[in-house]
């Protein structure tokens, strides 16, 4: 036997060894644990873990851990976990005889027009739009880079959030909305002018419209020349606009908006509330152009969780309410209604459209579609979105344009979608989808969105 035939068996052998040593351990290991797991009484058995996780919860366990170490109102990312009512109680009906399916060879009309009655309106050839993700609070410039540039590869438009204005982004950005924040940074007339659209950030779903603040040991330094504060100051953006304080100053606060930027579309954004019909014509008397509205699925970069999990409607609940009240007040084709909370695939996006959306908003599920193969990066021992905040351990390592090439092939990729959908319905136009088209699979479904059940027979 030569001396590499000898190796060749003795690696075997030694394989072999592995193998039967690995599972005569394992097997002991297991007999061990099971024998101490099924005798040891319950109230010193490790399975009383499970039980009690089981009824109070995992999350609510690990989150009474983190209230118990700090003392203070903690701030989870990303959204509830909480289940509510979504748009799966619904499905589109698809055409066959009563009218026929549209060839693959017609082109599908996208397009989306942002404030129809401005005088410079928004067109993009997509209805999914970037939301709005702050630079600085939330983000890193190389993550707001990758939004801005994705959007304009997409034909759609980004949202600054309520951060730090960034040239690059606007450089980047075919379409970019401004949001006007709570706080004091951002607000110059030069920096409004460059924007395709005005956003007055009243709120959102996941944090509703309490005020919060970034303390002052946690603003990188890099960014305190943009904020114009000391290093001692508290970064606060406040519950309100202080221009509400003033007789009718929301009214004059979007004329002036609509002066500086020279007739892009002024919006508002906040949360569904139960009292939308008010928030819709109180906005509508202040002259918005566009309403961009949010459920409690959506998320933020942190939230105090009974905000996040307790407060607001789900975002079928509050669009339906929505859509009905400007269709009564015969506002409807005056005002755009963008929508947002919870899109995460081209189906519930096309229902929303259906049931009277002009628009959808997405926020998380783009950060995760951006980070792609990247998040591997962070994994497995943090979050994929420690690639991406701008305090995140591995942003240095995300490339932004990559990413934004990820991001625009989803977004195109559920555009195509879409398109597909409307294909189905016969219809050659997303403009053209509506209520007709669907069906509910429930009642619960049905009562709110005013939609036939399906075991009902269409008269």
């Amino acid at each position: 036997m030569t001396t590499k035939h000898k190796w060749l068996f003795a690696a075997l052998a030694g394989t072999a060894g592995l193998y039967v040593g690995t599972r005569m351990l394992t097997h002991q290991a297991v007999k061990q644990i099971g024998k101490i797991l099924t005798t040891d009484p319950y109230h010193e058995n490790l399975t009383e873990m499970f039980s009690a996780a089981y009824r109070v919860g995992i999350q609510n366990i690990w989150e009474a851990n983190l209230r118990a170490e700090t003392g203070k109102v903690i701030n989870r990312p990303l959204g509830s976990p909480r289940k509510v009512t979504t748009f799966d109680g619904l499905a589109f009906s698809p055409v066959f005889l009563t009218r026929l399916p549209t060839p693959h060879y017609t082109k599908i009309d996208t397009k989306t027009i942002i404030g129809k009655r401005c005088k410079k309106p928004m067109i993009l050839s997509t209805p999914i739009i970037i939301s709005g993700m702050a630079y600085g609070l939330a983000l890193s410039k190389e993550a707001k880079l990758a939004l801005a540039k994705a959007s304009a590869m997409a034909g759609t438009a980004t949202n600054t959030g309520e951060g730090f204005w960034l040239p690059e982004e606007r450089d980047l950005a075919a379409n970019l909305i401004i949001q006007y924040n709570r706080g004091s940074w951002s607000k110059d007339p030069d920096i409004l002018r460059q924007a395709d659209m005005i956003e007055i950030q009243l709120g959102q779903g996941a944090i509703a419209g309490i005020s919060h603040y970034t303390p002052a040991s946690k603003v990188p330094s890099h960014l305190l020349p943009k904020l114009k504060l000391e290093k001692h100051m508290d970064l606060i953006t406040k519950s309100y606009h202080q221009e509400f304080l003033q007789p009718d100053g929301f009214a004059k606060l979007v004329d002036r908006l609509r002066q500086i930027t020279g007739g892009v579309p002024i919006g508002i954004k906040m949360a569904f509330t139960n009292t939308i019909e008010q928030d819709i014509d109180i906005a509508a008397e202040a002259g918005v152009d566009v309403l961009a509205l949010e459920g409690t699925t959506a998320a933020t970069k942190g939230a105090p969780p009974i905000i996040e999990d307790d407060f607001g409607l789900p975002t079928i609940m509050g669009l339906c309410r929505a859509v009905n009240h400007l269709e009564k007040r015969g506002l409807k084709d005056q005002i755009s209604l963008i929508v947002s909370g919870g899109f995460f695939n081209p189906g519930d996006m096309l229902k929303a459209l259906a049931l009277g959306a002009d628009a959808v908003y997405i926020g998380s599920i783009a950060l995760f579609a951006m980070s792609h193969t990247q998040s591997f990066e962070a994994l497995p021992f943090e979050p994929p979105t420690q690639i991406v905040w701008e305090t995140g351990k591995y942003r240095r390592r995300f490339k932004w344009k990559k990413g934004a090439v990820s991001l625009a092939k989803f977004i195109t990729s559920c555009t195509l979608e879409i398109a597909e959908g409307v294909r189905a319905l016969g219809k050659t136009s997303i403009d053209q989808v509506d209520r007709s088209d669907l069906i509910a699979l429930d009642e619960t479904t049905a009562a709110i969105a005013g939609i036939p059940t399906a075991w009902h027979r269409k008269s």
